[in-house]
C-alpha cells in the first residue's frame, strides 16, 4: 500500500515537474523580442565603440547566445504568427551575425593602422566605471599616442593605397576610437583639478593628430585605380556569392540573373505600354518625342508645392471612393512638406517622402541648366505617381501604421517590404484607371521603366559586368533620364548609404505583394481591403512571411522560401 501512495504522489510531481517545466518556457515571442531589442540596445550604448574587439567579442556572445536560447523553444507548440516571430528573429540573428564576422575580418585586417588600439580601450573603460585617474600618468599616455599617431601614418604610408572600401573603415574606426577618447577626456576635465591641470595640453596635441590622421585615412586610395571609368563613380561591386546570401537573409528564392531576366520582362511590358501612350498622344511609336513632351508640362517656378497638395488629396480620395485600404484621419492629418536645397538634388532629384514628404525643385541659386532639368524631371504627371509613393498609401501611411501595429516587428525592417510596397500602389492604381490621360500614362511608365531598370543596373554592376558608366547611359537610352538625373541615380546607388540590394527591392517588392494579391484578392479569399490592412498591420518584414501570415503557410524552424512570385509575369 505504502508502494502505491508513494508511485502516486511521485507520478503527481513527476506531472507538477512537468508542468512547471512546460510553463517556464512557454513565450510570448513578441515579449521575448523586445527583450532582445533591449539587451542589444544596452551593450550598444555600453560598447559604443563598434570596431574594436570587445565590441565584436561581446556581440558575438550575444547573438550567438539568443540563437541557443532560440533552439530551447518548442517551435511546434507555437502558434502560427508566433512562428513567423521565431523565424524573423532567427533570420535576424543570423544575418547579424554574418555581418558582424566580416566586420571584424576587415577591423584585423586594419587594426594595425589604428594608434594605441588597446590602450586607449583601457582608458575609455576605466572613465566608463569611474576610475580615479592620475592626471600626470594620464598626460603621460596621451603624449605616448600623439607620436604614436605619427608612427601609425607612415606605417600606413609605406604599406601603400588601399581600397576606398578600407581607407573608409580605417577612417571610421580612428574617429570612433578618437570619439571616445574625447568622452572620457571630457568626463574628468574641468571636475578633476589634477588631471585638468596635467592634461589640457597633451589633449590637444592628440586630438589634433587623430583628427588629421583620420582625414589622411580617408582619402589613402588610389582614385585612379578606383575609378574604373570617366563617370568618376567609385562604388563596390560585392559579387554574385555575397548577392546570394543577401537574398537569402531577405528570403528571395531567386538567383541575380533570374532576377534581371524577370526585370527585363517587366521592363518589356512597359515599354509596349508605353508605345500604346505615345500614339495616343500622337507619337506614334517615338516614345521618346511624346515623353520629352511631357518634361515640358512642369509648373511654374514656386508652385510645386500646391500641386504634391493637390496630387496627395487625388490619391487618398481615388483610395477612399474604391474602399481599397484604411486610412486614418490622424495620417491624413499630419504629414507634411520640406523642399530639398540644390546639393540633396545632386543625389536625390525627384523626391524622398515618409511623413515628410521632400520635394525637388528649382531654386535661384541654381544655374539654368540645373534648373530647367529639376523642372523637366518634376513635371504634374511624373509626379503623379510618386506623390502617392512617397505620402499615402505608401511611407507616410506605413510608417504610422508601423508605429502602432506588431511593432515589436520594427526591427525586421526590409526595403523589400518599404519600397515594395510603395511601388506595389503603382501597379494597382495603373490597373484601377488612375492615370487620367496618355499624359499620366506615360509618366506612371517612366518611372516602372525606371524601377525595372534599377534591377538591371544594379545587379549588373554589382556581379561585375557594367561599370558606373554603363549604368548612366542605360539608365539615358532605357528610360529616357536626363543626363544628370542619371548621373545622380548611379552615383546615389553606388556611393551613397544603400545597401548593394536596396535599388532592386522596389520592383522585387512589388512583385511580390502582387503576386500575393492574385492568390489572395483575386481568388476571392479576401478583400481589397481586408488584404492592404492585414500587410500594414504585420508591419515590415521579408514579403515571405507577409505571405506565410495571410495563407497561414506551414513552417518548420528551418524555413527556406521557395516563392517563384515572378511566374504571373508570363500572363501580363
Amino acid at each position: 500500500m505504502k508502494s502505491l501512495i508513494t508511485l502516486f504522489f511521485l507520478s503527481v510531481s513527476f506531472l507538477l515537474f512537468t508542468k512547471v517545466n512546460a510553463q517556464d518556457k512557454a513565450v510570448d515571442l513578441s515579449k521575448l523580442i523586445t527583450k532582445y531589442q533591449a539587451d542589444h540596445g544596452a551593450l550598444n550604448r555600453k560598447y559604443s565603440i563598434h570596431p574594436s574587439d570587445e565590441y565584436f567579442q561581446r556581440f558575438d556572445r550575444l547573438y550567438s547566445d539568443w540563437l541557443s536560447e532560440l533552439e530551447t523553444l518548442n517551435f511546434d507548440a507555437l502558434p502560427h504568427s508566433e512562428k513567423v516571430d521565431y523565424l524573423l528573429l532567427k533570420n535576424d540573428l543570423e544575418r547579424s551575425a554574418y555581418f558582424l564576422h566580416s566586420e571584424q575580418t576587415q577591423f584585423e585586417e586594419l587594426s594595425r593602422f589604428i594608434p594605441a588600439k588597446d590602450d586607449a580601450m583601457e582608458f575609455i573603460n576605466l572613465r566608463r566605471n569611474g576610475s580615479s585617474m592620475d592626471g600626470k600618468e594620464v598626460a603621460t599616455w596621451f603624449n605616448k599616442w600623439a607620436k604614436e599617431v605619427g608612427i601609425k601614418k607612415t606605417e600606413l604610408e609605406e604599406f601603400g593605397m588601399l581600397s576606398k572600401r578600407q581607407a573608409g573603415f580605417l577612417a571610421e574606426a580612428i574617429e570612433e576610437l578618437h570619439d571616445g577618447i574625447t568622452e572620457a577626456y571630457e568626463f574628468y576635465f574641468g571636475f578633476d583639478p589634477d588631471f585638468t591641470w596635467w592634461v589640457e595640453e597633451p589633449y590637444k596635441a592628440l586630438n589634433d593628430s587623430l583628427k588629421s590622421y583620420a582625414e589622411y585615412a580617408e582619402s589613402h586610395f588610389d582614385t585612379g585605380k578606383e575609378s574604373v571609368d570617366e563617370s568618376g563613380i567609385v562604388g563596390n561591386p560585392i559579387g554574385e556569392d555575397e548577392i546570394n546570401r543577401r537574398l537569402g537573409f531577405e528570403m528571395i528564392s531567386y538567383s541575380p540573373q533570374e532576377l534581371i531576366d524577370i526585370a527585363n520582362e517587366q521592363y518589356e511590358w512597359t515599354y509596349n505600354e508605353m508605345l500604346k501612350a505615345s500614339r495616343e498622344l500622337g507619337y506614334d511609336d517615338n516614345w521618346k518625342a511624346a515623353l520629352e513632351y511631357v518634361k515640358t508640362t512642369h509648373v511654374e517656378a514656386g508652385e510645386q508645392p500646391t500641386l504634391v497638395k493637390d496630387l496627395a488629396e487625388e490619391a487618398v480620395s481615388f483610395l477612399e471612393q474604391r474602399d481599397l485600404v484604411t486610412i486614418p484621419d490622424l495620417a491624413k492629418e499630419t504629414w507634411r512638406m520640406v523642399m530639398l536645397s540644390p546639393e540633396w538634388q545632386k543625389i536625390a532629384p525627384f523626391f524622398l517622402g515618409g511623413e515628410v514628404v521632400r520635394i525637388a525643385y528649382p531654386t535661384n541659386t541654381m544655374s539654368h541648366e540645373d534648373k530647367m532639368m529639376s523642372m523637366r524631371g518634376n513635371t504634374p504627371h511624373f509626379s503623379k505617381a510618386v506623390v502617392h509613393h512617397e505620402l499615402i498609401p505608401g511611407h507616410h501611411l506605413q510608417q504610422f501604421m508601423n508605429q502602432r501595429y506588431e511593432t515589436h516587428r520594427r526591427m525586421f525592417y526590409t526595403p523589400f517590404w518599404t519600397e515594395g510596397w510603395a511601388l506595389y500602389w503603382e501597379f494597382l492604381l495603373w490597373e484601377k484607371g488612375f492615370p487620367n490621360g496618355p499624359e499620366d500614362k506615360i509618366g506612371m511608365l517612366y518611372w516602372r521603366m525606371h524601377r525595372a531598370a534599377r534591377i538591371v543596373f544594379s545587379l549588373n554592376y554589382h556581379l561585375g559586368n557594367w561599370t558606373p558608366q554603363q549604368c548612366i547611359d542605360y539608365l539615358v537610352d532605357k528610360v529616357g533620364h536626363e543626363y544628370a538625373n542619371a548621373e545622380a541615380e548611379v552615383r546615389r546607388s553606388f556611393e551613397g548609404n544603400y545597401g548593394p540590394l536596396y535599388q532592386i527591392a522596389y520592383m522585387v517588392g512589388a512583385m511580390q505583394f502582387y503576386s500575393l494579391r492574385m492568390e489572395l484578392v483575386e481568388s476571392g479569399q479576401m478583400t481589397e481591403k481586408e488584404f492592404h490592412d492585414a500587410i500594414l498591420k504585420n508591419n515590415s518584414i521579408p514579403v515571405a512571411m507577409v505571405k506565410a501570415l495571410l495563407t497561414q503557410q506551414k513552417l518548420n524552424p528551418d524555413f527556406r522560401s521557395e516563392w517563384k512570385f515572378g511566374d504571373y509575369i508570363e500572363g501580363m
